[in-house]
């Protein structure tokens, strides 16, 4: 058996799974939420080990915090008596650009390119390029792999994925739409499969990954058709504090209206626009839906973030021609039972019924339509770090 840990770093979070390998037997997972963020009075550190649940709070200013935190805890539970134990590790990372359309072995070349595209995902480039030097120092015989949220959507037709721009900015610059979370989407798409019961190649399906960072993707034949994100994680959705679509128009205007540079325009769009910049007080969709009803900026926030969710559904519904099923997935996907309700709802002129006592669970792998509706929906918790664990395990071969 080896043991191989996967790290999925996301924009506020550190989600980790340490497995043994090929065996796919879990070892501990765990998961450090609000990096970078305000505290409440919940619990942000879990870690799962030998069938317990060991929870505590901790403020982390960044990723390479939670990172140390998370290796001290191994130690102290007993999960690892050496760092060397750990033979290989898995990191997510977001932006491969058109340099990586598989997932590859980290030199410094490979590093050096992560840290290079950190335009394309100003948010999770960095932290993933952080994370990977932070891994080398303290294990530093251990294989790492990069694998990367862009590969999956490499099968995108040209239509989709080009922007109607001059073209040689796609040929000079790679100006193109790479999507994101493609990890999570072919995942969950293949879990869907079986649960419908039949090939992933017959089916059509369209997959929600909505958590901090949200995207929809259109999959045809078990291949990614279209996707909401673009150039970079920046597009699409609402989401925790990126903006999501905007007309670039209003960029120039603000600028000058406020008087800042291009990166403080960045930085507004990424970190304080979203549910943040919208309901003012915060960026986390469990805080929002506490006050859906008493304050009216959480309010807006939370039904544009529907909104916009179901445009998506609605624009791939009819480029696919059609449906066998909705998936939701991530954070908000998995969790949150007021957010599935409002979206089922909101799409029952399609047909679609929602089961509410199959809807009112959190984090299981359910169906949660009825039988007589006209297209299917599930919950399917993403396990981006078995994904993740496989492409490890297969290039240390």
């Amino acid at each position: 058996m080896t043991k191989i840990l996967s790290v999925n770093a996301g924009s506020s979070s550190l989600k980790f799974k340490l497995l043994n390998m090929p065996e796919e037997s879990v070892i501990a997972e765990g998961l450090i939420e609000r990096i970078g963020g305000s505290l409440d009075q919940d619990d942000n550190v879990t870690i799962k080990f030998n069938g317990e649940k060991h929870k505590s709070r901790q403020a982390f200013k960044n990723h390479e915090d939670a990172i140390n935190l998370m290796l001290s805890q191994f130690k102290k539970f007993g999960i690892v008596d050496n760092f060397n134990e750990i033979k290989g590790i898995g990191h997510r990372v977001v932006a491969g650009g058109e340099w990586f359309n598989k997932s590859v072995l980290i030199n410094d070349e490979v590093l050096n390119k992560i840290e290079r595209l950190a335009a394309y995902a100003p948010l999770h480039n960095p932290a993933n390029a952080m994370g990977i030097r932070a891994f080398s120092k303290i294990i530093p015989d251990a294989t790492e792999v990069a694998v990367f949220d862009t590969a999956f959507h490499q099968t995108m037709p040209k239509e989709n994925y080009l922007y109607a721009v001059p073209y040689e900015y796609y040929t000079k610059y790679g100006v193109r739409r790479y999507g994101a979370h493609g990890t999570s989407h072919k995942y969950v798409s293949e879990q869907a499969a079986k649960l419908i019961g039949k090939p992933l190649e017959e089916l059509k399906m369209i997959t929600l990954h909505l958590g901090a960072g949200a995207s929809v993707t259109a999959i045809k034949n078990g291949r990614s058709f279209d996707t909401s994100m673009g150039f970079s994680p920046l597009a699409g959705l609402v989401m925790a504090t990126r903006s999501g679509d905007v007309d670039v128009s209003l960029i120039d205007y603000i600028k000058a209206k406020e008087d800042i540079s291009d990166q403080e325009m960045l930085n507004v769009l990424n970190q304080k626009s979203g549910l943040l910049g919208v309901s003012t007080i915060s960026s986390d969709m469990r805080d929002l839906l506490d006050v859906y009803d008493t304050n009216d900026h959480a309010k807006l926030a939370i039904d544009m973030f529907v909104g916009r969710v179901v445009d998506y559904i609605g624009q791939y519904y009819f480029e696919l021609k059609g449906a066998d099923a909705l998936v939701f997935t991530a954070g908000i996907g998995e969790n949150s039972v007021p957010i599935r309700k409002m979206i089922i709802d909101r799409l029952a002129f399609l047909g679609i019924k929602l089961d509410e006592d199959a809807n009112d669970k959190h984090g299981v792998e359910t169906k949660i339509t009825t039988d007589d509706s006209k297209m299917a929906a599930y919950v399917i918790p993403t396990n981006e770090e078995l994904e993740i664990a496989r492409d490890v395990q297969n290039l240390m071969k």
